[in-house]
Order: structure tokens, then sequence, then C-alpha cells
């Protein structure tokens, strides 16, 4: 098996994914289904993703609480709209975060754990406000 070999966009000489990988790390790397061989990740578009999955969750929480109950029913637009709103926001962020943890296995980031820990927290979060949703739109 070859090692992976990382590189990033700020000059940093490219370094060898180790050569063992422990148990949970090759859980983790099969459920985000990370290939074993040669990975080049640019960390530019990793960063990238995560800002932009952290951004929609929080636009996602921004909707649910501040537009869609508030500022829509008082300018006179159906409040029906804000689940059909909210679910597809929801879906995007989900998947965003899956994109961004995924990202950081593939460069096989220092700090991976924190950010996958960081990640599930988040997408509970939205993931429960989707839920919410459909049983609104069911109801």
């Amino acid at each position: 098996m070859d090692p992976a070999v990382i590189t990033d966009q700020g000059g940093a000489p490219p370094r060898e994914a180790p050569d063992h990988v422990s148990g949970p790390d090759r859980v983790m790397r099969t459920l985000l289904r990370i290939p074993d061989g040669r990975n080049r990740v640019d960390e530019a578009a990793m960063h990238r993703i995560f800002g932009t999955s952290l951004l929609l969750s929080a636009g996602r929480c921004l909707l649910s609480y501040i537009l869609l109950p508030i500022v829509l029913p008082v300018i006179g637009v159906a409040s029906g709209v804000g689940p059909v709103i909210g679910i597809a926001i929801g879906s995007l962020a989900l998947v965003f975060d899956v994109m961004g943890v995924r990202r950081f296995w593939l460069a096989d980031h220092r700090r991976k754990w924190a950010f996958t820990a960081l990640y599930l927290v988040v997408g509970c979060m939205v993931a429960s406000l989707v839920v919410i949703d459909i049983i609104h739109l069911a109801t």
C-alpha cells in the first residue's frame, strides 16, 4: 500500500500519511469512503468547504429562528413556506457538513477528530431542525 501524500497550497512540504492507522481511524475512513493510496488534497479547498458548511448551518438556524417565524409573517408572507425552505437549506447544509468532514479526513488533518466532533454537533442540530420541519409539514 502506498502512503498518502498530502500537500497544501501554503508551500509546506508534502507529508506522508502514517503507515499505522488506528482502529477508530480505519472505521471512520471506511465510513467516509476515504481511499487508500495517494491522495492529494488542497488545504485551501478543505478550509473553504468547512467555512461553507458552517455558514449554511448558521444560515439555517437564522432562518429557522428569526426570519421565518418573525419577519415573514410580519410582512404578510405565508408561514407555511418556512418548513419547505428549512428542509431545503438544512439538507444542503448536511451535505456540506459531510463533504467538510470528508475533506479533513482526506487531508489527514491533525485535528480531524476535533472537526469531526464539531461537525457532528452542528449536523445533529441541523438534522433535528429538518426533522421538525418534516413533522410540521406532515401535520
